[in-house]
């Protein structure tokens, strides 16, 4: 491999790592980066030992655990400083989550996760604490069976068939069902729905859109943390909302480029 080959696998590796870091906040060794990231552990234990000492990683007091350093934190708060998405979709996003009492995100995928690049929440509501930037499993959740939904077809059945195989035959196949079914609604319907699944006793129900000058794929949904929940009161209720609020923020963001 040349050199420029092995800087560039580099790089992809040390990125690789740093994205294991997701919504949850938890602190994370070597071993939980290995099962995250199937990178070997060697290189896994190099990675963390150069991100540490660089400041993109902090090791946990009294622990063998790393957090995101500053250095990490620093890119994330200059990606929100620098992107027009949240400022401009942020008051419709919010009227949204006031009204309804609701958590309201936009994501975009990545690789098998989808990655938020806005969001917004009633202060009345429980959730977990997702903001821009957390990532979110693409397969188990409304919002990125959505984001497929908005690929083309040969696209999204690469996607699928990719992420069933890393999850191995049995969830595989739970995997590819779920998936179906959300896109069977997603035709019927415009938007899908998810109960229980990322988070128990929580709904996400959401919906695709194409955004911005290059026709970004995107989708956006809306959820909360409820006790009793009923699909067929969260269809009638919450599923006109989360079209419309694709419909509107297609609109907002119809000037800009959304390129992730």
């Amino acid at each position: 491999m040349s050199d420029a080959g092995a800087t560039t696998l580099t790089v992809e590796r040390g990125l690789k790592v740093l994205r294991a870091f997701r919504a949850e906040s938890v602190p994370l060794g070597n071993a939980d980066l290995v099962r995250r990231t199937a990178l070997p552990k060697a290189t896994v234990s190099r990675i963390t030992s150069t991100l540490r000492i660089l400041g993109y990683l902090a090791q946990v007091p009294g622990s063998r655990k790393f957090q995101l350093g500053t250095r990490a934190l620093s890119l994330g708060h200059a990606y929100v400083e620098a992107s027009p998405i949240m400022e401009t979709v942020r008051p419709a996003m919010q009227a949204l989550a006031d009204r309804l009492n609701v958590s309201v995100a936009l994501a975009v995928g990545d690789d098998a996760d989808m990655l938020y690049v806005a969001f917004c929440k009633s202060a009345r509501i429980t959730t977990l604490h997702f903001g821009v930037g957390s990532v979110l499993p693409m397969a188990t959740t409304s919002i990125g069976r959505a984001w497929l939904w908005a690929l083309s077809p040969a696209d999204r059945q690469a996607r699928v068939a990719a992420i069933a195989r890393r999850a191995g035959s049995k969830e595989g196949a739970s995997i590819r069902k779920r998936c179906a079914a959300a896109f069977a609604d997603l035709e019927r319907y415009g938007y899908c729905l998810s109960i229980g699944e990322y988070q128990r006793d929580a709904f996400g129900i959401a919906a695709p859109l194409r955004a911005g000058t290059r026709d970004t794929p995107l989708a956006i949904a809306c959820g909360a943390a409820a006790l009793g929940l009923e699909a067929g009161a969260l269809r009638k209720t919450l599923g006109p909302e989360i079209r419309r609020a694709a419909e509107t923020v297609t609109r907002i963001l119809a000037p800009l480029d959304c390129t992730p």
